[in-house]
């Protein structure tokens, strides 16, 4: 599944998406589609960067997984400040500092999360600093409960 993800998210090509998602749905999707939660949520890129990539990979697989009816899945509420550093390479100190403050949900939809349950959806979970920063926006909003759920773990934080 790396080299898929890796297709997808480094070469644009985007048909890897339904694959991926494909292969997520075969496994996961029975033990998901009644669960409890309200939304599902990518992990979001900045505006420059989904300028530059031209999609956000964790949207293109979240929004193929097949979930209850119930679960609104939405690429606009969280947002992504710009970092000028890809967090690829970058040491597990580093990473945990440099994600603070990144994130922030647009004020309009912040009421609308209010005592909810959101699934969080990313590509890829190294150290868990982005998921964990987005888990602290996220609560800090009035969200009840956060749920994690990545593609793929990479073996070992650096």
């Amino acid at each position: 599944m790396q080299e898929g993800l890796h297709q997808l998210k480094y070469q644009k090509r985007i048909a890897f998406a339904d694959g991926l998602s494909r292969a997520w749905n075969q496994v996961i999707a029975s033990q998901t589609m009644n669960m409890s939660a309200d939304y599902l949520l990518p992990v979001p890129l900045s505006i420059q960067k989904l300028g530059v990539r031209g999609f956000n990979q964790s949207w293109e697989l979240a929004r193929r997984i097949d979930c209850a009816p119930h679960i609104q899945q939405s690429p606009y509420i969280l947002k992504r400040h710009h970092y000028s550093e890809n967090q690829a390479g970058n040491p597990l100190v580093n990473r945990q500092t440099s994600i603070r403050g990144m994130f922030y949900i647009e004020p309009i939809h912040i009421d609308l999360l209010a005592g909810k349950i959101v699934v969080v959806f990313d590509d890829v979970m190294t150290s868990g600093a982005t998921l964990n920063e987005i888990a602290s926006i996220l609560k800090d909003n009035g969200v009840s409960r956060v749920i994690n759920w990545v593609l793929l773990r990479t073996s070992r934080p650096t």
